[in-house]
């Protein structure tokens, strides 16, 4: 189950009559005073594409693992129009990888990108896929984490054409030039 603006939602009621189900996993834990600022960056990209997409028969949520109330702040904040719904108190988000328990991050390891590896917070990003067979059963048809969302970045496409790329290579890590839309300084930054 899910918490939305409306009130309670299954996984089905979030193909909102669709085939289709695109599920972008959206950092924002339940004790974060804001959304992840990569997160963000990839739902200024994304926000204002539901339309198209339901005219594909395909429905886009965004799932984060806090209080629908946190949600709600923060996308009047960012001034975003896409369905955003919580997730928190359900396993949605632990099983399909991008939520880690305390205790799971204190053993080193968890499962993450199809791998076990070290993982710095208890939030990962990630996209899942879900379609509705004509008897109305949902299956998992796919799933994609860390950089294998960058095909969902319109920004970073464009970037990939210009002659300096995303130019992160001079950073502490790719993406931290990224900051939420409404904290970048009037000037660029190089």
């Amino acid at each position: 189950m899910f918490n939305s603006s409306s009130g309670r939602e299954t996984l089905n009621d979030l193909f909102g009559g669709h085939r289709q189900l695109l599920v972008y996993h959206f950092m924002y834990g339940p004790d974060w005073q804001e959304g992840c600022p990569s997160c963000s960056f990839w739902a200024d990209n994304y926000d204002g594409i539901d339309i198209h997409l339901s005219h594909r028969d395909t429905a886009l949520v965004a799932v984060s693992n806090t209080s629908i109330e946190n949600i709600e702040t923060y996308r009047k904040r960012m001034g975003w129009r896409f369905k955003w719904v919580s997730s928190l108190g359900s396993e949605f988000n632990h099983d399909y990888k991008v939520s880690f328990s305390p205790e799971e991050l204190a053993e080193g390891n968890v499962d993450y990108n199809f791998a076990r590896q070290g993982f710095p917070s208890t939030e990962a990003p990630g996209l899942s896929v879900f379609v509705q067979d004509e008897s109305g059963g949902i299956a998992h048809s796919y799933s994609c984490y860390s950089r294998g969302l960058d095909i969902f970045d319109g920004a970073y496409q464009l970037l990939d054409m210009t002659p300096r790329g995303r130019d992160e290579d001079s950073l502490s890590h790719s993406m931290a030039w990224i900051r939420r839309h409404d904290q970048y300084g009037a000037q660029h930054e190089s």
